[in-house]
């Protein structure tokens, strides 16, 4: 069952069908054929911009959690014998400082529905009973409906050159945010101070960022336009954040 044919959902998908239009038609004097890409640009960074608080509240919330290290590891030290005890205390000390293991989490999530709206752009080719005219935009010649797995048996140069391009894109913002943000040594010493922090999961992050690109093999352009803005607008933005809320030596 297609979700976006249910009444809601279509109504959602319909009212930014009609955005993104309209901001192709704005943008067509200035990009001209590109102009449903420079769209879609344009939107993530309005998106990332409304977002700006939620990145701080994360930059917070790790600055927070390297603050409460030495006292988890305490607590982990304490009661090594008493895991329910163990794990009680620490979310006790969470609590009392107002945070969470999980805290700095809501940037991805608030994120992800805009992200399924615009891979279900330009997956249908109808929407609210009329034609989807954004499937006939393109970017250097490559339709922006196009995915790497789809086109597959039609594969020309120009699609190779554009995912290419993002497809690099994305790994170097992965390497440097890779390199840019591993865990305190302090951190890397204690494995179980937090689940974000420890290195096992940073490990993961890290491996989580090259697996975006591997995801833009399979989402249409327009998608993939997205979450490549998305992932560098991302690296940037906590470049700054961590200067202006580094974390503590501990």
């Amino acid at each position: 069952m297609d979700l976006f044919t249910l009444p809601p959902l279509a109504a959602i998908l319909d009212a930014m069908y009609a955005a993104m239009m309209w901001l192709t038609d704005l943008l067509q004097p200035v990009a001209g054929d590109a102009s449903a890409a420079a769209a879609i640009v344009l939107l993530t960074l309005i998106v990332r911009t409304a977002l700006i608080p939620v990145g701080i509240s994360q930059a917070k919330a790790e600055q927070t959690r390297a603050r409460l290290a030495p006292r988890l590891r305490a607590i982990q030290k304490r009661y090594k014998h008493d895991r329910e005890r163990q794990q009680r205390e620490m979310m006790k000390l969470y609590a009392d400082e107002n945070t969470s293991p999980f805290a700095g989490l809501l940037p991805v999530l608030a994120q992800a529905p805009i992200v399924g709206i615009i891979y279900a752009l330009f997956l249908h080719s109808t929407i609210a009973g009329h034609p989807n005219a954004l499937l006939t935009e393109q970017l250097a010649g490559v339709p922006l409906g196009t995915s790497v797995v789809g086109s597959l048996g039609t594969f020309d140069p120009a699609t190779g050159v554009v995912f290419g391009i993002l497809i690099a894109i994305m790994c170097v913002v992965a390497e440097i945010t890779r390199r840019a943000f591993r865990p305190p040594v302090a951190a890397a010493a204690d494995a179980d101070a937090s689940p974000l922090t420890s290195v096992g999961a940073q490990r993961v992050m890290g491996l989580l960022q090259y697996a975006t690109a591997v995801v833009l093999l399979f989402v249409p352009l327009a998608a993939a336009l997205y979450l490549t803005v998305t992932v560098a607008w991302t690296l940037i933005q906590r470049l700054i954040l961590r200067r202006r809320y580094p974390l503590p030596l501990v």
